[in-house]
């Protein structure tokens, strides 16, 4: 198995990668809706800077799939959250599906 099968991805959410500050505020690309799995369980995860941050949803896409630190998410629900990190969970050659794990406020 090299990568998550596409029947599991069961979910859309939208992503709007963020590019950084601006004078009025945070900075987002165009939108991209991707298929997913999301898991809305709350846990505590390390953010890019080292601290333990509460997350409360986690999608499993597709690997590659681009979310960088601060973008904004729009979940299936309706609520619209941030990532707090993205981590690329590659099996190495084993059997088990590759995926990006996007963790979510």
């Amino acid at each position: 198995m090299s990568q998550i099968p596409g029947w599991l991805l069961r979910h859309q959410i939208t992503i709007e990668p963020y590019l950084g500050d601006s004078s009025t505020g945070p900075l987002y690309g165009p939108s991209a809706t991707v298929r997913c799995f999301v898991d809305e369980q709350t846990r505590a995860v390390i953010s890019p800077g080292g601290e333990q941050v509460t997350s409360s949803s986690t999608a499993y896409c597709a690997p590659k799939t681009k979310a960088p630190p601060l973008s904004r998410v729009k979940l299936p629900s309706g609520r619209t959250t941030t990532v707090i990190a993205t981590v690329p969970r590659d099996g190495g050659g084993l059997p088990t599906p590759d995926h990006t794990e996007i963790q979510l406020t």
